[in-house]
């Protein structure tokens, strides 16, 4: 196994060194879910546009900007894309969270924060009448890197 990135060989912690790493055109995307009652899910559905699904939308967009304030050793990265896409199913929510930024390291950590906070949001509007909601699967499902 490699060693972390973010640990020295003393075994403190430390932010990466992307210095010598070129500035390169990268790209990410993450996903979550929020599962829900399917009752839960239809109320989703027949809010007003703008409701609690633009809210969450919002939540993660700005989320992701703040990632280096959340995650400690996060380079903070200008980001030149950002899109928070929720849908509602039978019985969850899916948020996919895109990033991209033209810089010397990735925009994973943006697009799962992005995700994770988007679904944070679906529960906290939900949760007053589902007491099963579950936030699952939340993981990186694209890492693209190349030339700027």
């Amino acid at each position: 196994m490699s060693e972390l990135s973010h640990v020295d060989e003393t075994g403190a912690v430390r932010m990466v060194d992307v210095g010598e790493k070129d500035v390169s055109r990268r790209r990410a995307v993450a996903r979550a879910e929020v599962r829900m009652a399917a009752g839960t899910a239809r109320r989703l559905r027949e809010l007003p546009k703008g409701d609690a699904l633009a809210t969450a939308q919002i939540a993660g967009i700005m989320a992701a900007k703040r990632t280096a304030e959340l995650i400690p050793l996060c380079h903070p990265l200008a980001l030149s894309h950002l899109a928070v896409e929720l849908e509602v199913g039978e019985g969850e929510v899916t948020i996919v969270a895109s990033a991209e930024t033209i810089a010397q390291t990735g925009v994973e950590m943006e697009a799962l924060t992005a995700a994770s906070v988007a679904a944070l949001t679906v529960y906290d509007m939900a949760k007053a009448v589902d007491r099963e909601l579950e936030i699952t699967g939340v993981r990186l499902i694209e890492k693209t890197k190349s030339p700027a």
